[in-house]
């Protein structure tokens, strides 16, 4: 029972680790190396376009910018977001190349 308890504890902090935020710059920097990777990105919402209940939004930290495409609804300018969905370098919106995007699985605004 104790080596079961000990085994969960290591699991937990290895899951509490994987779970912070990636620097925007680190993914622009070396977009290959997280392609369809699951993120977690910290930011405030610059710009943002909505349109029944999907759209796009580009997020800021104090390395960089990105874009993130939602399903789910877009935060407002000016909102601070917590962003997790997967890495899509040479990402293209109504036939225009953006660059890196991520593809957004679920936004918490803080």
């Amino acid at each position: 029972m104790k080596k079961f308890a000990l085994i969960a504890a290591l699991a937990g902090a290895v899951l509490f680790v994987g779970c912070g935020s990636v620097k925007i710059a680190r993914i622009n920097a070396d977009p290959s190396r997280f392609r369809n990777q699951t993120v977690h990105v910290t930011g405030n919402v610059v710009t943002s376009v909505g349109l029944l209940g999907a759209g796009g939004y580009q997020i800021e930290d104090d390395t960089g910018k990105i874009f993130v495409i939602s399903r789910s609804g877009v935060p407002s300018r000016g909102s601070r977001v917590t962003v997790t969905g997967k890495v899509m370098p040479g990402a293209e919106v109504l036939g225009q190349a953006i660059g890196t995007a991520i593809r957004e699985q679920r936004h918490l605004v803080k």
